[in-house]
């Protein structure tokens, strides 16, 4: 984008990034890092190296930018780009809100179904439970886990794994289909809806969603998707508790965990956790067994993170292996009753 009058250079959306994540700083920017691809970190981190200094002006530009586009964008997410347009004509100007706007237009996705996202979960159900299930499964898979996991725990059992199955192995949907299955809800809800052509659903959404559910219906839906698709049960099953999760477990749950750890594993699992993960572990060890494992760890130098992946899910899958006999219980969203 060329900067009026001519008196700034055009800046590169890169450029524009590496400055942001600069002007953040390397505690924040690291947060951002997680949440990109290995090519993209790649790009940015080059991309910093080769920036030697920032004008205040361009810094305060860009910053000013990014800013004026994370308000467009709630703005959208709240209400519509209509709405956003009216909000941002406000506290703008009418020429400055078109402008962002444009930016946004040519990649910001609505996502469809945004009018179902604020409707009760009861009511909702009443609407879409006689649908086929490949119609509830596109429904779900934009919505919130939270909302999702009550209606899928509220579907009748013999639906719930067809469902999840779905969701799981849903990749791209049609606009054509989604305008559709929208303008019926539409009409039933008497609400308006932007849509655009999305990637949705996958296994990452169903995870999402059986985190949230209760144990129940949890152990049912994996229990008959392990006799339908047992690889699609395995694929869901790793990612449905990860190594960081063990702080959602109390200190008797951990140190139950520990007893079934062989120390070797231990040591390298927790080269590629964070701090918080490894302190809580550290907590509940013995002085004596933390000040071995801290040595062995420090000892034994770099490891491959294949290694330390594979000592993490041999941890998971300890903890799930006691959390499915009873001897440990997982803090889970969906409404899991303690009986004392």
């Amino acid at each position: 984008m060329a900067r009026g009058g001519g008196s700034e250079p055009e800046i590169t959306g890169v450029q524009k990034a590496a400055i942001l994540l600069i002007a953040l700083g390397p505690e924040k920017s690291s947060q951002v890092f997680k949440h990109l691809k290995e090519e993209e970190i790649e790009e940015l981190t080059l991309e910093i190296a080769n920036t030697k200094s920032i004008t205040t002006q361009t810094k305060d530009q860009v910053i000013k930018e990014f800013y004026e586009i994370c308000l467009a964008q709630q703005y959208i997410a709240e209400g519509g780009i209509g709405y956003a347009k009216e909000l941002l004509e406000s506290a703008l100007g009418s020429e400055k809100a078109m402008e962002v706007i444009g930016k946004l237009t040519a990649s910001l996705q609505v996502k469809p179904f945004e009018f179902v996202r604020k409707a009760e979960a009861t009511q909702l159900l009443n609407f879409i439970q006689d649908e086929h299930p490949q119609t509830i499964a596109l429904i779900l898979s934009y919505l919130a886990p939270t909302q999702a996991a009550q209606i899928v725990s509220a579907l009748a059992p013999e639906r719930q794994a067809d469902v999840a199955k779905r969701i799981a192995t849903m990749d791209r949907t049609s606009p054509d289909v989604i305008k559709e299955v929208e303008r019926i809800l539409e009409t039933k809800l008497a609400s308006l809806v932007n849509q655009e052509y999305n990637i949705i659903g996958g296994v990452d959404a169903v995870v999402e969603i059986l985190n949230t559910v209760d144990r129940g219906t949890e152990k049912h839906i994996m229990e008959t998707l392990e006799i339908e698709d047992p690889e699609l049960a395995d694929e869901i099953r790793k990612k449905m508790f990860v190594f960081e999760d063990i702080l959602l477990l109390d200190d008797r749950a951990i140190q139950r965990v520990l007893r079934d750890v062989e120390n070797s594993d231990l040591s390298i699992s927790l080269k590629g956790a964070n701090e918080q993960v490894q302190n809580v572990i550290f907590n509940n060890l013995s002085k004596r067994l933390a000040a071995m494992i801290k040595e062995d760890m420090e000892f034994m130098g770099p490891v491959r993170m294949k290694d330390v992946e594979e000592a993490q899910q041999k941890i998971v899958n300890i903890i799930r292996k006691l959390e499915d006999a009873g001897e440990i219980v997982i803090s889970r969203g969906g409404g899991d009753e303690i009986v004392v």
